[in-house]
């Protein structure tokens, strides 16, 4: 298949994504965890959440399978392991190739944008302990999508938060788990003053 080699860029990832939409009718979970490469668990937090955020989140119910998907991958780096394990049921599940590509390609500005600013900063942030803390953080926040389906377009601050803290592990830049914190308690005072 192509698109296998390892992203350096979320550019890169976005146009591996768009390629296997553009060539196939169906893609799974692990197809797209092909496509994506194992450079570093980072991709696995950006992607799902990128597509939560896309129309593709609008199907009913995909928002809190990609949760669970994401709750998997910051399970098994909150353990410390270094190879990516998806269990079978959620590897096999597909979107239509259209769509990703679709998605892919409506991402792609943002993501030109965001690979010339974000790089190299505050880099302690991005290994050790920190990436224990990113991947505790993805888990509750993936854990407040289920209920946050029902409200149209109320997963979006947790997934902007997990798509910041997963763009921080691929590119390396500390800056970036700072505005994913600045999401995190964004979402929550916005959450409060709801209530």
């Amino acid at each position: 298949m192509s698109g296998t080699t390892e992203a350096r860029s979320l550019g890169d990832i976005l146009d591996a994504l768009a390629e296997q939409g553009r060539e196939q009718d169906q893609v799974s979970v692990d197809e797209m965890k092909e496509a994506v490469g194992q450079r570093s668990y980072g991709p696995f937090l950006l992607v799902p959440a990128l597509l939560e955020m896309s129309p593709i989140g609008g199907i009913p119910g995909l928002p809190t399978v990609i949760a669970l998907l994401i709750v998997i991958v910051a399970g098994q780096m909150l353990l410390g392991r270094d190879h990516l394990w998806i269990p079978g049921f959620l590897g096999r599940r597909s979107v239509q190739g259209e769509r990703l590509e679709k998605a892919m390609d409506k991402m792609r500005r943002i993501a030109g944008w965001a690979d010339r600013l974000f790089h190299g900063r505050l880099t302690f942030m991005t290994r050790g302990i920190w990436v224990r803390i990113i991947a505790l953080l993805c888990i509750l926040l993936s854990l407040t999508v289920p209920g946050l389906e029902l409200i149209p377009f109320a997963s979006t601050f947790p997934m902007a938060a997990i798509a910041l803290f997963g763009m921080a592990l691929l590119v390396g830049d500390g800056l970036l788990v700072l505005l994913g914190l600045a999401v995190v308690i964004g979402g929550g005072v916005f959450g409060l003053t709801q209530i």
